[in-house]
Parts: C-alpha cells; sequence; structure tokens
C-alpha cells in the first residue's frame, strides 16, 4: 500500500476495531453466567489492545514524514 494510502486505511481498520469492541461488550450481557462474562471481558481485552497497538503504528508512520529541525529539504 503507497504510503499516502496507509494513514486512512489505518483510521478506517481502526474505526472498525472500536465497534467490535462494542459488539464484545453486547455480546458479553447477553450470555448469562460467568462464561459469557470471562469470554466478553477476553474480547473487550483484546479489542482494545489491537486498537491501541493501531493508532500507534499509525502515530510511528505518521512520525517518519515529519521533517526533522533544522534539516534541508531536497
Amino acid at each position: 500500500v503507497p504510503s499516502t494510502l496507509h494513514t486512512p486505511l489505518m483510521s478506517g481498520a481502526n474505526a472498525i476495531h472500536g465497534i467490535v469492541i462494542v459488539g464484545a461488550m453486547l455480546v458479553a450481557s447477553a450470555i448469562p453466567g460467568p462464561v459469557g462474562v470471562v469470554l466478553g471481558f477476553l474480547a473487550v481485552v483484546l479489542g482494545t489492545a489491537n486498537v491501541v497497538g493501531g493508532f500507534v503504528v499509525t502515530d510511528r508512520m505518521l512520525a517518519m514524514f515529519k521533517q526533522r529541525p533544522g534539516a534541508k529539504r531536497q
């Protein structure tokens, strides 16, 4: 994927992962008993780690394109 398209694609993927977290919370509330709570909690934790990781990767990609102070453009 070209670098100009990478950031919008990552933003879209992060939004989808946020929806997955909401879905995991809804499913966890619908399943009675401790199994549903444990599986729902695990899904929320893993989904949150996925979203945070996506934002970290996107931030690092954007930092690669920032001009360093004192550097001349060629």
